[in-house]
């Protein structure tokens, strides 16, 4: 089974970048400490300002789902889902042959 890597695009809603950022800070420590994750990084697109990226790297399907029920992941959609311009993209990637 190959690994399972997943982009998440994450807009903050004008003035609310710095929570937003900080909070996505926050949730990658906590993630990468979750069995299955392999990599979870956290970037600012320098196109569109307060649109955040996150760039994951999980051992499969089951791990990202277990990521997306985790209390911290949860926790953090509460603590700043307000500050959020829109829903997150959520792309899991399939390799292209």
């Amino acid at each position: 089974m190959s690994d399972l890597h997943v982009v998440a695009t994450i807009p903050a809603k004008p003035g609310s970048e710095d929570i937003v950022g900080g909070g996505l800070s926050a949730l990658a420590a906590e993630s990468r400490k979750e069995e299955g994750c392999i990599s979870y990084e956290v970037f600012e697109s320098a196109a569109v300002a307060g649109t955040f990226v996150t760039v994951e790297v999980w051992t499969g399907q089951e791990a990202l789902d277990a990521h997306m029920q985790s209390p911290h992941f949860q926790a953090a959609l509460g603590k700043f889902g307000e500050y959020l311009a829109g829903a997150p993209g959520i792309h899991p990637l399939k390799p292209v042959s």
